[in-house]
């Protein structure tokens, strides 16, 4: 496709990775809100941990105080400070526990009210902003009936196959309950609809039946597509994603795939995963390398030394690639409480690889580096 057929403007796609992907998804925010480039986004899309910072930043965008240069000067207060009490204390254990011992209530539910008590309160996709207030925010699911990806947004709730509902009055938490419902033990989360609300879209084979329409079966968002891309991959002129999946681990010893069945659910779904992964940054460098869009990625596995700053005529990285760095990739996809040590770390992490390859690719030569957001727990 031809650059002058996407249109203008910058997307910025958050994967999934538990609380591990909500606060290093926060220092990329943080970096972006310095840059003046937080304010300009045209969209942002999320899925999984990713749509818990996204849904609480589309939340409180209109909070945001931006001054004559275009930095939100209040970002810490709005968006950082509620972030990181929420990622300390955990909720997969007791949402877990609460879904199992009741038998007329699921994990989700627990969730979805944990969300709602702590971050999202009586929100819906209806208080996330305008198209001519701020970006437009899109939370992703998966129907698991359908096998496709389900768009939650202010203007719709689409499913391709089924149609969509305009205007959706969804709670806010659980469309974040929904993205972040990780299998196994919090799929599905049912959504009932009216039927009536639904209008069918071109090539929605599925829309006949009205069973489709009357309750959907929802996982992950990242169970279809874990960096969020496809609202955004052929759209606009520059994409930027920041990707918090943790790096495919080999393994020597078989026993635990051998004997324990989530072992195994688990190590199949990290092979898909890696997969899809691997095809999608193939596919969106492809596209940058082509010049048919610009825009980066970064990811928390990513070497930061290999970004070409230099040649790029731009001062170093923030740091060289170290063992707190590759320590990092590999914590935990949990939704437990993350301590103020980890979460700095994380935080600052997903700050300099962003201040890299933004600097290395997006941005004109010569931009300062940044400064570590949270120093008392810099990486260098």
């Amino acid at each position: 496709m031809p650059p002058g057929a996407r249109e203008p403007g910058t997307a910025l796609a958050l994967s999934g990775g538990g609380f591990r992907a909500t606060l290093f998804h926060l220092g990329t925010l943080w970096r972006l809100n310095e840059l003046k480039l937080l304010r300009d986004l045209k969209a942002i899309t999320s899925v999984s941990g990713g749509s818990i910072t996204s849904g609480l930043l589309g939340l409180r965008w209109k909070q945001l105080t931006f001054d004559a240069s275009g930095e939100a000067t209040n970002f810490a207060d709005v968006i950082v400070k509620p972030l990181r009490r929420f990622c300390s204390q955990g909720c997969d254990v007791h949402t877990v526990l609460k879904g199992w011992l009741n038998p007329f209530r699921q994990p989700n539910y627990y969730l979805a009210q944990h969300y709602r008590k702590t971050l999202f309160g009586d929100a819906t996709l209806q208080d996330l902003p305008s198209d001519d207030e701020g970006p437009r925010f899109t939370i992703y699911a998966t129907n698991l009936l359908t096998g496709v990806s389900v768009r939650m947004t202010r203007k719709r709730l689409a499913d391709y196959r089924i149609g969509e509902i305009l205007d959706p009055q969804i709670p806010l938490a659980t469309a974040v309950a929904a993205s972040s419902a990780f299998p196994p033990l919090y799929v599905p989360l049912k959504l009932k609809t009216a039927p009536g609300t639904w209008q069918s879209l071109k090539g929605a084979d599925l829309f006949a039946n009205e069973a489709y329409r009357r309750v959907l079966y929802l996982g992950d968002g990242g169970i279809y597509d874990n960096m969020g891309l496809q609202s955004i991959e052929d759209r606009y002129e520059t994409v930027l994603v920041s990707d918090a999946g943790s790096p495919f681990a080999d393994r020597t010893a078989p026993g635990a795939i051998r004997f324990s069945q989530i072992s195994r659910l688990l190590r199949t779904l990290a092979i898909i995963d890696r997969e899809s992964r691997a095809q999608r940054r193939k596919w969106l460098m492809r596209e940058i390398k082509r010049g048919d869009m610009k825009g980066t990625f970064w990811g928390i596995a990513t070497k930061i030394d290999d970004y070409p700053l230099a040649i790029a005529g731009n001062p170093a990285a923030m740091m060289p690639y170290n063992d707190v760095a590759k320590k990092l990739a590999h914590v935990r996809t949990r939704l437990n409480c993350f301590s103020d040590q980890e979460q700095g770390w994380l935080i600052n992490w997903g700050y300099a690889l962003a201040d890299a390859a933004l600097r290395a690719h997006v941005l004109d030569p010569g931009v300062p580096a940044g400064n570590w957001p949270v120093p008392e727990h810099k990486l260098a």
